[in-house]
C-alpha cells in the first residue's frame, strides 16, 4: 500500500495587500498551526508578513 502524503501544497498571501506571492509545501504532520513568513511582497515593494493559505489562485 501506498503511503499518505504528508507534504501539502500551500500559497503565501500578503497580509497588507492581500495578493499571493509564493507557493511552498509543509508537512502537514509536524507544523500543526498555520505558517507566517516575513517575505518580499512586489506589489507592496517591501518585506512584509505573509500567511498560509490552502486556496491556490
Amino acid at each position: 500500500m501506498a503511503k499518505k502524503e504528508q507534504r501539502i501544497i500551500i500559497a503565501l498571501i500578503c497580509k497588507d495587500c492581500k495578493s499571493q506571492n509564493y507557493v511552498t509545501t509543509k508537512n502537514k504532520i509536524n507544523a500543526k498551526e498555520k505558517l507566517t513568513l516575513h517575505k518580499y511582497c512586489r506589489r507592496c515593494r517591501k518585506a512584509t508578513q505573509h500567511k498560509e493559505s490552502d486556496k491556490l489562485d
